[in-house]
């Protein structure tokens, strides 16, 4: 029994020790693959060129795609919505869902050398809480950031926030340096166009209408990242040359937005390109038409549901190639507080003649209702045309009004300058952003991504504050299902398509980030298949 036993124990213990030398193996061949990524290359990418490159105070993707590269922020998210480390290495959550605590990585400096702090943490929240076209409405719930030593932050929160760890990634709450930004006028700081962040590129130059140049920060604290040495943001204005760029391998990715749907499907077919999809699922790309409410006769509902009779989404559709669905309402199809049950708008111009009719808006002899003016993004001249034409088959003039450049467009909606407009807007997962800061009362402003249609309904603004606060997930829901339905009816803007989001790249570059950010991350992940290993 004893030498039975004896054998036994030798057997565990052989088997330990080849599962210990297996797990070695395992852990060394791991490693040999990690050190095997390529490192050294050139990423060079198209986008719109911004006004600025400072995050903080804006939203739009061509400010945020270099702003991810400069500035890190506390949290990233996987696939699945789950947030993981980047400034912050740990957090925990009070169980009233009342206290945030941020435990910062102490080996992080901004690109000047000086160390990333609570401090740095706590004057980013209040700068961005101020500043940022949906910072009031995201962090309004922070009552103060705490900050007992320089590696711990500590958010304070007037009420639970069940989205507040959602509104940490970087796209929201970039960490910019204290001691750079808190001298003078923010939205006029040099800092703006020279920014020093602790992401994985550093600015190195900007060029007007020609390109940005970010380089390899060799300090960043992900050791051994980023692997490229730098990234060039090319600014091309022209839509064929983008393509022509793609084509040739001059460029190697094209970010969402930047070529016309069908190029894109060409372009993918390409021996050394492709095509991916995955990605932005927090972001949710759709494609509406905003509504200027102060501007008569949009103010009348009758009118706005005429209009959305009167427009055939499959227009769209096919235009974006089959990278398209009908918007169904006001959150995405995939956002999980999305309401399936609310009535539709199907295209009929004969509904919305008669509609105008009852409202009283008679057709003059010239068959003209009332005029319009139509504004839309850069790129949407198609869409803008065919608007144009079904407007005019119930009556309604349309007069396009173009955007010289992307700044011009912004500058428009943001002071309230258009009637309608054409544009693409993101949805983002958490309905607080999707929907409080563009559909509540409160947050009517003359800043991009607010409520700058001017739309107003106490029963929406009572309702979206209490959501804020539900931290049981179905009573949530429904509460985001009644708003969705006062919506739908009042019709503040169009839904019109959900987009499929598609990013193009050169397949001698891997690693690009597909979580549910896409590559609106820092690209600390992407290598060059040509690199030099061991350098």
């Amino acid at each position: 029994m004893k030498i039975a036993t004896r054998r036994a124990m030798k057997r565990i213990l052989l088997a330990g020790i080849i599962l210990l030398v297996v797990i070695g193996w395992i852990g060394s061949q791991a490693l040999a693959q990690v050190e095997k990524i390529p490192r050294g290359g050139t990423l060079k990418m198209i986008t719109l060129e911004p006004v600025h490159l400072n995050s903080a105070l804006a939203s739009g993707g061509n400010v945020v795609f270099p702003a991810c590269q400069i500035f890190a922020g506390l949290l990233q998210f996987d696939e699945n919505y789950k947030p993981r480390p980047y400034l912050a290495k740990k957090w925990e959550i009070s169980p009233d869902g009342r206290t945030y605590t941020f435990l910062l990585e102490e080996r992080a400096t901004f690109h000047d050398g000086k160390a990333v702090t609570s401090a740095d943490v706590a004057f980013s929240l209040g700068l961005v809480k101020k500043n940022h076209p949906m910072g009031e409405i995201i962090f309004g719930p922070v009552e103060k950031v705490e900050t007992p030593d320089p590696y711990t932050a500590i958010f304070r929160l007037i009420h639970p926030f069940p989205g507040f760890l959602a509104a940490n990634h970087p796209y929201f709450l970039p960490i910019l340096p204290k001691h750079i930004y808190s001298e003078g006028e923010i939205r006029k700081h040099p800092a703006n166009v020279k920014p020093v962040g602790s992401g994985p590129f550093k600015f190195v130059e900007w060029k007007k209408s020609q390109y940005m140049r970010m380089d390899r920060y060799e300090n960043f604290f992900r050791k051994g990242r980023p692997y490229l040495d730098r990234i060039i943001i090319e600014y091309i204005a022209d839509a064929n040359s983008r393509s022509i760029a793609l084509e040739t391998g001059s460029t190697s990715i094209v970010p969402p937005g930047i070529i016309p749907p069908f190029e894109i499907l060409r372009l993918a077919k390409m021996a050394h390109l492709a095509m991916t999809t995955k990605g932005y699922e927090a972001v949710g790309i759709r494609g509406i038409l905003q509504i200027n409410h102060r501007k008569p006769p949009l103010d009348n509902v009758k009118v706005r549901k005429a209009i959305a009779h009167s427009l055939d989404k499959n227009f769209f559709i096919e235009f974006f190639g089959g990278l398209a669905k009908p918007a169904a309402g006001p959150l995405r199809y995939t956002n999980p507080f999305h309401n399936p049950n609310l009535p539709q708008y199907e295209y009929d111009s004969n509904k919305a003649n008669q509609i105008l009719d009852d409202a009283g808006f008679k057709r003059g002899r010239d068959g003209v209702r009332f005029p319009l003016s139509l504004s839309f993004y850069p790129g949407g001249q198609a869409g803008g045309e065919f608007l144009r034409t079904q407007l005019r088959k119930v009556g309604i003039q349309a007069t396009l009004r173009p955007p010289p450049d992307y700044a011009t467009w912004v500058g428009r909606i943001s002071n309230w300058e258009y009637e309608i407009d054409w544009a693409p807007v993101g949805d983002f997962a958490e309905p607080v952003i999707a929907i409080d800061s563009v559909f509540t009362s409160k947050n009517i402003k003359k800043i991009p991504s607010t409520n700058t249609m001017g739309y107003r309904n106490p029963e929406v603004d009572r309702l979206c504050d209490e959501a804020k606060k539900e931290l049981n997930l179905e009573k949530r829901k429904k509460i985001y299902h009644r708003v969705q339905e006062i919506l739908m009816d009042e019709l503040p803007v169009i839904w019109l398509i959900d987009i499929e989001i598609p990013t193009l790249y050169n397949k001698d570059f891997d690693g690009i980030p597909m979580d549910v950010w896409g590559i609106l991350n820092p690209l600390d992940t992407v290598f060059w298949r040509k690199g030099k290993v061991g350098q």
